[in-house]
């Protein structure tokens, strides 16, 4: 009988993290949960432990600890209870857990993604930040400690799915052999078919009412930014060894098509499916297997067509910002990504306009504040460099945003 393989998830409550429970509830045979964790959302960690009985939980601070103990029920065994960001990094890292999906949003993900690097795990990456702001560490990390990493975002996914493998999710050290390029699709957004001009007064909740996808806030102003296809194309850029005038984005507003290959002899592979992430995930748990994940069968014929255009970078300045970026260096990209969290959340507080998220973004790439001699070899240096970027994109909301 095989045994089941424990599942560590990092940020459980969050859309990732419940698709990622509902697939494993399809297969108790094959999989067990190991550790969850949680940010804000107690009660529905709570919820999630009694179904699934994780030997480990943790949260961020003695208070939610205190919250999460007041309201476990008595006649149940409580898992062991962890607090903080290095609790985080232990139990990525525990020898008690093979796979651990790194789903926790922005840059508070990295140390407990590359933790599970660095222990050797099976690594289902959805959190972007691991390699935009550290790729060239995190890529290492994958290889010198025979790590397997599999990407969770659905477009690199379908890439991964569509290039050569060995049946192994190893770190490349150089691109697949007769890639040409790879293709991006993008949704576009709830803004698709608005000019930039008519976005001035977009409010938090028009920004985050994607049309195809149920995500996150802060994952959802990003994708009608489209700031975070930038972020994708920087991923790629790491996970496949590929060089920026190599990766290409399409607005394919179906979201059928969900990333393609080319390769030199003219031959284009593509992956599809319904827009749900259960299929990367199911694919992640299970690779090289394939499993049930619980999403429902592609009907071309009810789709009807599938339509592709390329992206309007003055409708999109983000994106733009991404590739310039990506061009720059890695210090631009660490950058690129502190800003725009920064001006995310300002959006979604309300404290600037929706069009001013590009202004941040843009204004920080352009002043250097970030010390050109480090060298990123280090998590410490990575974070240094994120601190930075964000001191002074919030130096750019609260005093300079107003006279750019």
């Amino acid at each position: 009988m095989i045994q089941p393989l424990n599942v560590t998830i990092l940020g459980s409550t969050g859309s990732i993290g419940q698709s990622t429970l509902d697939v494993i509830n399809r297969h108790p045979d094959r999989y067990k949960v190991f550790a969850l964790s949680a940010q804000s959302r107690i009660e529905s960690l709570l919820e999630q432990s009694i179904t699934f009985e994780p030997k480990v939980v943790v949260v961020p601070n003695d208070e939610a600890r205190n919250k999460f103990t007041a309201l476990w029920p008595t006649n149940l065994k409580s898992p062991e209870i962890k607090v903080g960001t290095q609790a985080l990094c232990d139990v990525a890292s525990d020898s008690g857990c093979n796979v651990v999906m790194a789903a926790i949003v922005g840059a508070a993900g990295l140390p407990s993604a590359l933790a599970a690097a660095r222990a050797g795990k099976r690594v289902l990456l959805a959190n972007k930040e691991a390699l935009v702001a550290a790729g060239s560490l995190f890529m290492a990390a994958i290889r010198e400690n025979g790590a397997e990493l599999l990407p969770i975002d659905s477009e690199h996914n379908a890439i991964f799915q569509c290039l050569p493998h060995d049946g192994r999710a190893s770190a490349p050290n150089g691109s697949a052999p007769g890639v040409k390029r790879l293709i991006l699709t993008a949704s576009g957004g709830p803004f698709r078919t608005r000019r930039i001009s008519e976005l001035g007064s977009v409010t938090p909740e028009e920004a985050c009412a994607h049309p195809n996808w149920s995500m996150g806030k802060k994952i959802s102003v990003d994708s009608a930014t489209m700031l975070n296809k930038g972020l994708e194309v920087i991923e790629a850029h790491w996970l496949f060894a590929m060089p920026a005038d190599r990766i290409n984005v399409l607005i394919h507003p179906q979201s059928v098509v969900h990333s393609m290959v080319e390769y030199e002899d003219g031959s284009v592979l593509a992956q599809l499916g319904q827009p749900d992430m259960r299929t990367p995930i199911a694919y992640g748990l299970a690779f090289p297997d394939r499993i049930v994940s619980g999403v429902g069968m592609l009907d071309l014929a009810r789709a009807g067509r599938l339509d592709f255009s390329d992206p309007d970078y003055d409708q999109f300045p983000c994106l733009k910002l991404s590739f310039d970026a990506l061009r720059a260096g890695q210090g631009a990209c660490i950058a690129l990504n502190a800003a725009n969290e920064i001006a995310v959340d300002a959006f979604l507080n309300r404290r600037i306009r929706y069009l001013d998220i590009a202004k941040v973004i843009d204004l920080t790439l352009s002043n250097s504040v970030i010390e050109s001699d480090l060298n990123f070899n280090s998590l410490e240096d990575v974070l240094e460099a994120d601190q930075a970027a964000r001191k002074y994109a919030d130096e750019v909301i609260t005093s300079k945003l107003n006279k750019a």
